[in-house]
């Protein structure tokens, strides 16, 4: 048995191909199920997200592995052979182990140290799980790759620090605010910056949400999916003096927000701060309403400057994470191997019991017809004193004549010989 990882990734193929060889979760059982009628593959895990597609397998070594596999692949996605293998990365064994635990802490994600990678990957083992597709190896190695991940966030900085646009945001209203449960949040935009700033927001339980787009329906997905309430783009004068952060993403060619806007909803907060923060080029917010008091203005350059000191932070962190990740691959690698000497024993445990069975059967039936009991006795300890010694004779003899010292103190000590 050999565990394996498969796949492509950002580093290896452009999305024009990672589009085309991505599984929907819709698809995930039937091409688990697909893949594990394939007579070399004994437990597998699908993982696809928009910057992967990963096999990871547990399979039986034999010839023309890759190509099978490959085979497969393009079978199920209606590729030819040369249209991926170039782009595909393949590990065995140990680096298998290794490049597991990686992903599952962040480590090979195209944003270094990023949270959500590990989601994904639970997801994709837990629908191994359901579907039963899953080796007692391969389950061992997601369970440690997931403590292992755990371990990363809680042993290096390796998450502490926002390395993404709408991260940086969130970081700095909760910086600015020492908890966010009891604040207000409006966000300008319905793009895909401000789907992932609503994400983060929802995480940390804001009071409440209100977005306001120009497209009415597209904002109103946002909201049902995050629990926000819909405002046009006319609302926000009435209703800015409710927000405690504002968080602004358009392609609007000219400012939303204005200063006299902004005067307004402070002096009906009573000066209570506000932060708002400018994610869009040409801006949103116009850029005097950073001189008034109490109106904290962040610009996308000073996010990229948040961003850019983080980065550095991340990597110093990576070092430790890709530290840990050695030590705990080692480790898994020391049970893996154990788990082949357990079957061994299990198998030799069963010979000798069966040799056992079969000599005390006959001892008991000649007792039972009338034989002489310290006879059966001394006849039984003899013929089963042979019968356990024959095979490491045999090998230790064999050892000798090939002059073979090495092998025949392994065998010594293995039999518990000085």
């Amino acid at each position: 048995m050999t565990l394996l990882a498969l796949g492509i990734n950002h580093k290896t193929a452009p999305v024009s191909l990672r589009e085309r060889l991505t599984f929907s979760p819709e698809s995930i059982d039937a091409a688990l199920n697909s893949l594990l009628q394939q007579p070399m593959v004994q437990g597998g895990v699908v993982l696809s997200t928009c910057n992967r597609t990963e096999l990871y397998l547990s399979v039986e070594q034999q010839d023309h592995l890759r190509e099978q596999l490959i085979d497969w692949l393009c079978d199920y996605h209606h590729l030819r052979p040369e249209e991926i293998s170039k782009n595909l990365y393949w590990h065995y064994g140990n680096d298998a182990v290794s490049h597991l635990m990686r992903v599952a802490s962040g480590l090979d994600s195209q944003v270094l140290g990023e949270p959500q990678i590990l989601g994904q990957v639970k997801k994709a083992f837990a629908e191994s799980q359901r579907g039963q597709s899953l080796s007692s190896e391969l389950e061992r190695l997601f369970q440690k790759s997931f403590a292992v991940a755990k371990r990363v966030r809680t042993e290096t900085e390796i998450g502490a620090s926002a390395v993404s646009i709408a991260f940086a945001a969130c970081s700095l209203a909760r910086q600015i605010f020492e908890s966010l449960e009891q604040l207000n949040v409006l966000l300008v935009g319905a793009g895909e910056t401000i789907e992932l700033v609503a994400r983060h927001l929802r995480e940390h339980k804001v009071q409440q949400m209100f977005i306001a787009n120009r497209t009415r329906e597209r904002a109103q997905l946002l909201a049902d999916e995050v629990g926000a309430t819909v405002i046009s783009l006319a609302d926000i004068d009435a209703r800015l003096a409710e927000a405690d952060i504002i968080i602004t993403s358009t392609a609007s060619p000219l400012p939303i927000i204005g200063k006299g806007m902004v005067e307004r909803a402070l002096k009906a907060r009573r000066n209570q701060p506000m932060l708002l923060v400018d994610i869009a080029v040409p801006r949103d917010i116009e850029p005097e309403v950073g001189k008034l008091a109490n109106a904290y203005l962040y610009s996308v350059d000073d996010l990229q400057a948040i961003i850019q000191s983080n980065l550095a932070q991340r990597q110093e962190a990576a070092v430790q994470a890709e530290s840990i990740v050695l030590q705990e691959s080692s480790h898994f690698m020391t049970w893996l191997r154990a788990q082949g000497a357990i079957e061994t024993i299990r198998d030799y445990r069963s010979q000798a019991d069966q040799v056992r069975a079969e000599m005390e059967s006959k001892a008991l039936a000649a007792i039972a017809q009338g034989a002489d009991v310290q006879q059966v006795i001394q006849e039984l300890a003899y013929k089963l004193t042979n019968r356990l010694i024959h095979a490491p004779t045999k090998s230790l003899q064999q050892a000798a004549g090939d002059g073979d010292m090495e092998r025949l103190q392994l065998l010594r000590d293995s039999l518990g010989l000085d």
